[in-house]
């Protein structure tokens, strides 16, 4: 398969698993706790395995590395240079509490890049893809659209926070100097999808995140002309890290 059609694929289990996730909500669920003490629902499970599977019956040279998988211990030990990275429901906290603010991330990395990616919002509706390189899209009620990010307006900047850190202090470092119109705190890959489609413009993340959180939303951002920088160094977002776990880093569209 080639890239546009890997990417079709990753749109299309995407949607697929955002209605299943839709399923369990409507239908009521459990919430369970794993070893780290994170939480997890039936909804994370059927979504991951409706996931995993399609994308190792479609493109089964490529190996899948998917969030409870690495919680079971039966994901592949090495993926190589070429992988997917799924995390079948970014913002399970969100999700079981009822709000809105979670999402479908999958990704494709090749040499340590995020090179293309679909993040589903199963509440809303929304769905955003990119391949980096050839641009960004999102479809929702109105339709499918291309996306890209906007530089700041004059008002300053609309920065999107985590739900869970939102009295950080490390954020008001951050922000000191900066012109800002507003901070939107919500949980899961959402984030990233703001700012990809330009009603957002910065992303600091500070918390612990890990591969299977950013590498869908990154492709998009990217391919929707913004970046991802570490907040140490400056460098870019790596794939392939040791225990999968991103260090901090900020998401940017254009700049003023």
């Amino acid at each position: 398969m080639d890239d546009d059609a890997l990417l079709a694929l990753a749109v299309r289990l995407a949607d697929q698993a955002a209605a299943a996730i839709n399923a369990v909500r409507a239908a009521g669920f459990a919430v369970e706790r794993k070893t780290d003490r994170t939480p997890v629902t039936e909804a994370d499970r059927i979504a991951e395995a409706l996931i995993v599977e399609g994308l190792r019956t479609a493109a089964p040279a490529i190996p899948v590395i998917a969030e409870e998988e690495i919680e079971a211990g039966t994901a592949p030990a090495d993926p190589g240079h070429r992988f997917w990275l799924v995390d079948p429901l970014d913002g399970t906290r969100e999700f079981a509490a009822g709000r809105d603010n979670f999402t479908v991330n999958v990704g494709l990395v090749e040499d340590g890049r995020a090179v293309l990616g679909a993040v589903a919002i199963p509440a809303t509706g929304e769905v955003f893809w990119g391949r980096v390189g050839a641009g960004a899209f999102k479809r929702d009620a109105t339709g499918t659209r291309p996306i890209a990010v906007r530089a700041v307006p004059a008002e300053g900047v609309t920065v999107m926070g985590s739900k869970h850190y939102h009295d950080d202090p490390r954020l008001d470092r951050f922000l000191a100097g900066r012109k800002v119109a507003r901070i939107v705190n919500i949980g899961s890959a959402e984030k990233f999808c703001r700012v990809a489609e330009g009603s957002a413009d910065l992303y600091p993340r500070f918390g612990r995140t890990m591969e299977w959180d950013s590498a869908a939303p990154q492709a998009v951002l990217e391919a929707a002309g913004g970046r991802i920088r570490l907040l140490e160094g400056g460098g870019p977002l790596t794939y392939r890290k040791p225990r999968w776990e991103n260090p901090g880093f900020v998401c940017e569209g254009r700049p003023a």
